[in-house]
C-alpha cells in the first residue's frame, strides 16, 4: 500500500500535564491563602492601606506601571521595563524578560530563549545594543544571544519598534536596548543578593548525571554613591553572578537538509530504476542505471521548460533517524561594574564593563537508524506512506543500526565595555563622546563514537537479523516510533562493527566591535524646534571564524581476528547501562522501540525506551592505545581555505530636530531627521597558491606551486544608505495619545555570510592562450558583495491611558522591503600569478525585488482594582500581535532557482517543489498573556507566551528551508516579602513541558523534537 494522509497531531502526556496543572492551582490557592490572611489582618484598616497602595507600588504590579510609563513617555513606538523590578519577572535570560513584551518572541534552545523576534520578524532584521552600542555573539549572525546575560543585573530592557535618526543602524525590525544601572541615578545605597536553588524533574531521571540533581544560581549587587570632598559626586555599581546548573533535553532526531542527507526520491511504482520501488537494493536516490545522487531531479529540461522529473511524485528521505540522550550542565560567571563621577554640573563621566564566561558541556547518546535512504525491493516501496507535501510518516526496510555517542563542549566568553563622557559646554550646549568595546569568542569541541550492527556479535556468533535486520516506524504518536524484527537493540554484543573515533575542532571564533562616537544636543527653542542634535560616529567590526578541523581514527571492523579481539575488549571494558529512565515519557504514546520475533510476531526482549550504550572517552582511549597515538584536539589554524576573515568598517553621521507644541488644544512632540550610513566590507582568505606556465609555443597552463601553500587573498565592497525619519506624538487629550513614525531602515547580510572562500577547478587543454580559459569553473562559499536588506516603513499606534494601572493600545505598521535573495552570476578578477583572470561565480545576493508586510498590535493592560476583597489584587496585561507578508525565500535544493546572468537578463535553474518560506524568522501570529495577583506582601504572577511556526535558515548555509513549529509555553512566578529586605520566591518555566519541534524543506516533514522539560527556581532575595 502507498497512500497519502495528513500527519497526527502529537498530545502530550495528561496525566504530566495534569500534575503541573495541579502545582499552578495550588500555587494558586496558595496565593489566595495568603492573600485573604493578609485582608483579614489588615481590613481595619483599610483607608490607610489604601494612601499606602498608592505610595508604595512594588512587584508584579510595578512592572507593568513601569511598562506604561516607558510607552506613555517615549518620542517612538517602544516596549521596555526597567530599573529593580526585572527580578519580578518568571524570567532566567534576558531573552525570557523580553518575551513579556509586546510583539516580542523567541526562539528556544537548550530550554530557554535565546535569540528574540520583534513584531515576528526574525533576529536578522533586529539590532540589539548593550548601553548605547553594538553587542557581539559568538554565532556568526548579528543576534545577540540573551541567554549570555543575566536578568538581575540589568537595568532597563525596551524594544523601539520605530526609530530616529540618533538610534545606530541595523534593525528593520526594530532595536532592542539593554541598560545596566547608572549608580548616581539610582540614588541610594544598595547591597542585594539573590540565591536561586533549580530543581528540574527531568534531570531526576538521569543516572550520575554531571550536574547532579540540583542547580544554584547565585547573584550579588552593590551600588553605592559617595560625595567627594572637593564638590562632585563618584558612583559605583558592582554585580556578580555564578550560575551553574542542568539543561536537560531528549531528542527526536533526522539528518538535516544539507546536499547529501536529505533528498527527494521518487514515489512511482511504475518507475523501478530509482527511487522508493526500485527493483534492487540501494539508496533512493540513485539509479540502477544512470547517474547517482541525484533523486527527483529539479533542473530545467531545455526541451520542455520543465524539471526533468516533473510530474513525477516524490517523498523526502533522509540518511538516519534516531533518538538522542542527554546529560547536560552549564556553568557561567558575569561580571558587571559601572562607575560613575560627576565632578560638577558640567561634566558627567561614565565607565562600565562587562564579563561573561559560559561553558556547556554535554554527554550525547545517540540510537541511530543509519539507512533510511536504502530501499528494500518489494517492502520499501508499498509500505511507504507519506503526506501530501511527500513527508514520509510511514517507513519499512532494511537498516544498520547504531549506537553512538558524543562528548560535546562550548566555551563563550563575552567581553565588552565603554567609556562615556558628557559635558554641558553652556545650558543650551552639551556634548557626548563614547568609545566602546564589544568582544565573544567561541570554542567548540566534540569527541564522537560510532558503533554498528553486524552479521556476527562481539563473539563471532551469527546474529537473528543480520548487519541489517528489517526496521519499520510511524509517527501516529507524532515521532517516529519503531518497530525491529530479530535485533536487540538493548544487547551491547550486537553492537561489534564499524568502531571509530572523530576528534574535532569545530569552531574557533573571535567577533570583535570597537566603535568611537560624538554626538551634539544644542537646545535652540525656536520656531517649534526645542533641539538640534548631530553626530558622528565610526566603527569596526572583525570577524575571525577558523572553521573547523577533524582527526579520524582508523575504522576497527570484522577484517581481521586482530580487530574482532579488540572490539570484543572494548564492548565489555566500556559497556555502560543506559543513563536515564522514563526516556521521552511525555512524548511517546507507548514504547520508542517494540522488538519481535520474525516467525512468531512475538515481543522479545530489548522493547522499550532505551538502548546500549558506551562510555565514549573509555572507546576513545581504547581506540587510541590501540593506534598508538596520543589524544589531543586538532589544532586549528588561521592559514587554511575554510577560514572566514571579515573586517566591517562604518561611517555614520546624523542630524535630528526635536520639535513640539501646541495646535488648538492638541500638544505634539516628535523629531525629524536623517543617517547618512557608509559600510566597506574587507574579506579576507587562503586559498591555494598556483602559477602560470607558458611553454615554447606559447600555450598557457596553471598548476599549484610546488610547496607552495596558501596565498591570502581579499575582496572588498562598500555601499552609503540614506535613513531618513520622522516621528510625532499628539496628546487627543490627557488619556489619549496619537502616534506616527515614518522611517527607512536596513539591516545588514550577517558577518559570517560575508566571506570569500574561493576553489577553481582547472581547465587541462593544451592550447590555452588566453589566461581567462585556465579556470573552468569557480567553487566556495561566502559573498563579500552582498548589498543589505532596506525597507521604508510606515507605523502608527493610538493609545488609551486610562489610569496608572491600565492601557489599551492599538498599532498598525507597513514595511515594504526592498531586496529579495536570488541566485546571481558575478565575474570576478582573481590575481593569479600577477596576472587578473576573470572567471564566472554563482553566488546568493539580494535583489531589488519589492515585498510589503502589514501587521497589527494590541496592547491591553489593567487591574481590577474595584472587585471587592482578595480579589481586587488582580491584574493582567495581553498583547497580540498579527502580520502579514508576500516576501519569498526559496530552497536551495529543492525551490525555483532563477540565476541572473552578467547581462542582466535571467535564467530559470531549476523548477520548485516546495513552497517557498517567508521573511527568516517571521511568524504570522505572536501573543502574550499576563495574570498577575498581589495583595500585601504575597505577588504571583502567570504567563503565557506563544509564536506560531516561522522559517529558519537552516545554519550550514543559510539556503535550506527550516521550519519550527508552533509553540506555547506557561510560566509562573510566586513570591512573598518577610520583611523590607528579605523576599522568597518560586518561578517555573515552561511548565507543561512544550517541545520545540522542526521541520524540514516543508512544514510537515518531522525533522527534530527538542524535550526540555519543565524548569524550577527556589529563591532568596535580601536587600540592603
Amino acid at each position: 500500500m502507498n497512500t497519502t494522509h495528513d500527519v497526527v497531531p502529537r498530545f502530550g502526556a495528561d496525566v504530566g500535564r495534569l500534575f503541573r496543572l495541579v502545582v499552578l492551582i495550588a500555587i494558586g490557592g496558595f496565593s489566595l491563602a495568603l492573600a485573604q490572611t493578609e485582608t483579614e489582618r489588615e481590613k481595619d484598616t483599610d483607608k490607610e492601606e489604601q494612601v499606602t497602595e498608592e505610595l508604595v507600588v512594588r512587584g508584579s504590579r510595578k512592572i507593568v506601571r513601569n511598562q506604561i510609563e516607558i510607552k506613555r513617555d517615549a518620542v517612538t513606538i517602544v516596549d521596555g521595563i526597567s530599573a529593580d523590578e526585572i527580578d519580578n519577572i518568571p524570567a532566567l535570560s534576558i531573552g525570557e524578560a523580553l518575551e513579556t513584551l509586546t510583539g516580542a518572541s523567541s526562539h528556544r534552545e537548550n530550554g530557554g530563549a535565546t535569540e528574540i523576534s520583534i513584531r515576528g520578524l526574525g533576529p536578522f532584521l533586529s539590532a540589539t545594543f548593550f548601553n548605547g552600542r553594538e553587542a557581539t555573539n559568538g554565532s556568526g549572525d548579528r543576534a545577540v544571544n540573551f541567554s549570555q546575560f543575566p536578568s538581575e543585573l540589568m537595568s532597563k530592557l525596551a524594544i523601539s519598534k520605530t526609530q530616529d535618526a540618533a538610534l545606530i543602524e541595523g534593525g528593520v525590525a526594530g532595536v532592542i536596548q539593554l541598560e545596566t544601572l547608572k549608580p548616581l541615578n539610582f540614588s541610594e545605597r544598595r547591597f542585594q543578593l539573590d540565591l536561586k536553588g533549580n530543581f528540574n524533574p527531568d534531570q531526576q531521571n538521569i543516572r550520575d548525571a554531571e550536574e547532579g540533581d540540583l542547580g544554584a544560581r547565585a547573584t550579588l549587587s552593590y551600588v553605592d554613591q559617595f560625595e567627594l570632598p572637593y564638590g562632585g559626586a563618584f558612583g559605583i555599581s558592582l554585580g556578580y553572578q555564578i550560575s551553574d546548573t542542568s539543561q536537560p533535553e531528549a531528542e527526536v532526531r533526522g539528518s538535516s537538509p544539507t546536499g547529501s542527507s536529505l533528498w527527494a526520491c521518487i514515489n512511482d511504482p511504475d518507475v523501478t530504476n530509482e527511487g522508493f520501488h526500485r527493483d534492487s537494493s540501494g539508496d533512493c536516490e540513485d539509479q540502477i542505471d544512470g547517474s547517482n545522487n541525484q533523486g527527483y531531479d529539479t533542473r530545467i529540461n531545455p526541451e520542455t521548460g520543465q524539471a526533468y522529473s516533473a510530474g513525477s511524485p516524490f517523498a523526502f528521505a533522509p540518511s538516519s533517524r534516531g533518538f538522542r540522550q542527554n546529560d547536560t550542565s552549564e556553568e557561567r560567571d558575569s561580571y558587571f561594574g559601572a562607575f560613575q563621577w560627576r565632578p560638577n554640573d558640567a561634566w558627567d563621566i561614565n565607565l562600565d564593563l562587562q564579563f561573561s564566561e559560559r561553558v556547556q558541556a554535554e554527554q550525547r547518546h545517540d540510537l541511530n537508524f543509519a539507512n533510511q535512504r536504502r530501499v528494500t525491493p518489494g517492502v520499501t516501496g508499498p509500505n511507504l506512506v507519506t503526506t501530501a507535501n511527500g513527508a514520509v510518516v510511514e517507513w519499512m526496510g532494511t537498516t544498520a543500526i547504531e549506537s553512538n555517542s558524543e562528548v560535546y563542549s562550548r566555551t563563550e566568553d563575552y567581553m565588552g565595555g565603554g567609556l562615556n563622557v558628557r559635558h554641558r559646554v553652556n545650558p543650551q550646549l552639551s556634548l557626548t563622546a563614547d568609545l566602546s568595546f564589544s568582544e565573544t569568542t567561541r570554542e567548540e569541541l566534540q569527541i564522537s563514537l560510532r558503533t554498528q550492527s553486524d552479521n556476527q556479535d562481539i563473539f563471532n556468533q551469527d546474529t537473528p537479523g543480520g548487519y541489517q535486520p528489517l526496521v519499520s516506524w510511524n509517527t501516529h504518536s507524532g515521532i517516529p516510533q519503531f518497530t525491529i524484527t530479530n535485533f536487540d537493540v538493548t544487547d551491547h554484543r550486537l553492537f561489534s562493527d564499524e568502531y571509530r573515533v572523530r576528534i574535532d575542532s569545530d569552531v574557533d571564533r573571535t567577533n570583535r566591535i570597537q566603535a568611537a562616537r560624538l554626538d551634539m544636543d544644542w537646545m535652540i527653542n525656536r520656531g517649534g524646534i526645542h533641539h538640534l542634535q548631530a553626530g558622528v560616529r565610526v566603527s569596526e567590526q572583525d570577524y575571525l571564524n577558523l572553521g573547523g578541523t577533524r582527526f579520524t581514527t582508523g575504522n576497527l571492523d570484522d577484517s581481521s581476528q586482530e580487530e574482532r579481539d579488540l572490539i570484543a575488549l572494548i564492548n565489555q571494558e566500556c559497556a555502560i547501562p543506559f543513563p536515564e529512565s522514563d526516556f521521552l515519557a511525555s512524548q511517546r504514546d507507548g514504547n520508542l522501540v517494540t522488538h519481535i520475533d520474525s516467525e512468531t510476531g512475538e515481543v522479545l526482549s530489548g522493547t522499550g525506551n532505551q538502548w546500549a550504550t558506551f562510555d565514549t572517552m573509555c572507546v576513545t582511549r581504547m581506540i587510541l592505545a590501540a593506534q598508538g597515538t596520543e589524544f589531543a584536539y586538532p589544532a586549528q589554524i588561521r592559514e587554511s581555505p575554510s577560514t572566514t576573515d571579515v573586517t566591517e568598517a562604518t561611517t555614520a553621521a546624523y542630524a535630528m530636530a526635536t520639535y513640539g507644541g501646541v495646535w488648538g488644544e492638541r500638544a505634539y512632540r516628535g523629531n525629524f531627521g536623517v543617517r547618512a550610513v557608509n559600510t566597506a566590507v574587507t574579506s579576507r582568505a587562503y586559498r591555494t597558491d598556483y602559477e602560470i606556465i607558458t611553454d615554447t609555443g606559447g600555450f598557457l597552463s596553471i598548476q599549484p606551486v610546488a610547496d607552495g601553500g596558501f596565498e591570502r587573498v581579499s575582496a572588498k565592497h562598500d555601499y552609503t544608505e540614506l535613513l531618513p525619519s520622522f516621528n510625532i506624538v499628539v496628546n487627543l487629550s490627557d488619556d489619549h495619545i496619537l502616534r506616527g513614525g515614518i522611517y527607512r531602515a536596513m539591516s545588514r547580510p550577517d558577518p559570517g555570510d560575508l566571506g570569500y572562500n574561493r576553489s577553481f577547478q582547472l581547465n587541462g587543454a593544451e592550447d590555452i592562450t588566453d589566461p581567462n580559459d585556465l579556470i573552468n569553473n569557480v567553487s566556495g562559499s561566502g559573498n563579500p558583495f552582498t548589498d543589505p536588506l532596506m525597507s521604508w516603513n510606515l507605523d502608527t499606534s493610538i493609545e488609551w491611558y486610562a489610569n496608572a494601572d491600565s492601557l489599551l493600545a492599538a498599532s498598525f505598521y507597513f514595511k515594504q522591503f526592498t531586496g529579495g535573495f536570488e541566485q546571481v552570476r558575478f565575474l570576478e578578477s582573481f590575481q593569479i600569478d600577477g596576472q587578473p583572470i576573470e572567471a564566472e561565480y554563482t553566488v546568493s545576493q539580494t535583489n531589488d525585488d519589492t515585498s510589503d508586510l502589514y501587521g497589527i498590535e494590541l496592547t491591553v493592560t489593567h487591574r481590577f482594582s474595584r472587585l471587592p476583597g482578595v480579589l481586587k489584587g488582580l491584574g493582567t496585561k495581553l498583547s497580540y500581535n498579527y502580520a502579514d507578508s508576500d516576501f519569498e525565500f526559496e530552497d536551495s535544493n529543492y525551490g525555483t532557482v532563477t540565476l541572473r546572468n552578467l547581462d542582466g537578463s535571467t535564467t530559470q535553474l531549476t523548477q520548485g517543489i516546495i513552497a517557498p518560506g517567508n521573511v527568516p524568522g517571521f511568524s504570522e501570529h505572536v501573543f502574550s498573556g499576563q495574570l498577575y495577583y498581589q495583595l500585601g506582601e504575597f505577588d504571583t504572577q502567570v504567563l503565557y507566551k506563544y509564536r506560531s511556526e516561522y522559517f529558519q535558515p537552516y545554519t550550514s548555509n543559510g539556503t535550506r528551508l527550516r521550519y519550527v513549529g508552533d509553540v506555547g509555553v506557561w510560566e509562573a512566578r510566586a513570591s512573598y516579602r518577610l520583611s523590607k529586605s528579605i523576599k522568597i520566591n518560586v518561578t517555573g518555566i515552561n511548565l507543561f513541558d512544550e517541545p520545540k519541534q522542526t521541520y524540514y524543506y516543508t512544514n510537515d516533514n518531522f525533522g527534530e523534537r527538542n524535550v526540555y522539560g519543565p524548569r524550577y527556581f527556589f529563591g532568596l532575595q535580601s536587600k540592603f
